[in-house]
């Protein structure tokens, strides 16, 4: 059972401390049954899922870095490796895509936030699981080339994120956190 404890102790593994072994088909599932369960206005499930395993994260990687070098041809040596490790590195990325398209009833930033969701509970999900995880976006998910062109994503489509989930090589430290308090305000009429 899930636990504040739980969620208390959540926090992002880079990609680079991110190892073998990753989920395996029982666990990635129990993973997407979970990360599914989300508010999702009008059941239009605005999302879809893309697995990089195997050989498609050197291939992903290659590409990334093809683009890379097409939009900066003068990129080090060091950008194009720590775009090739996000890849390579971890066993499973997950890319998760927002569906966008028309409709007369949900608005785009509920169907945005809906697929936003999926994306935090693959998180929680992959610790669940005894696993590590990161949530990654940068410019790969803003350039309409790669994601239409590499990822196959349709105009009406946006990448929310990849989440690279692994065996952390390393216990990831904890960061400071905002402070709730002065978060929280009492709404008054």
């Amino acid at each position: 059972m899930l636990t504040l404890t739980t969620l208390h102790s959540r926090r992002s593994t880079p990609t680079r401390q991110l190892a073998a072994p990753g989920p395996d088909a029982t666990q990635l599932q129990r993973m997407l049954e979970a990360a599914v369960r989300v508010p999702d206005h009008g059941k239009r499930v605005p999302f879809r899922l893309l697995r990089i395993a195997g050989d498609a994260r050197e291939a992903l990687a290659n590409a990334a870095q093809a683009r890379q070098l097409e939009l900066d041809p003068l990129a080090g040596e060091a950008v194009l490796e720590k775009l090739r490790t996000r890849f390579t590195a971890p066993p499973l990325t997950l890319a998760v895509v927002a569906i966008l398209g028309e409709d007369s009833k949900i608005p785009v930033s509920e169907r945005f936030s809906s697929a936003a969701c999926v994306a935090f509970q693959l998180l929680q999900a992959a610790q669940a699981e005894g696993f590590a995880a990161q949530w990654l976006t940068g410019w790969l998910a803003y350039d309409r080339p790669f994601l239409e062109h590499t990822l196959g994503l349709s105009e009406h489509e946006q990448l929310i994120g990849t989440i690279a989930v692994g065996t952390p090589t390393l216990e990831a430290p904890e960061r400071e956190r905002p402070d709730v308090a002065a978060l929280l305000q009492d709404w008054a009429p």
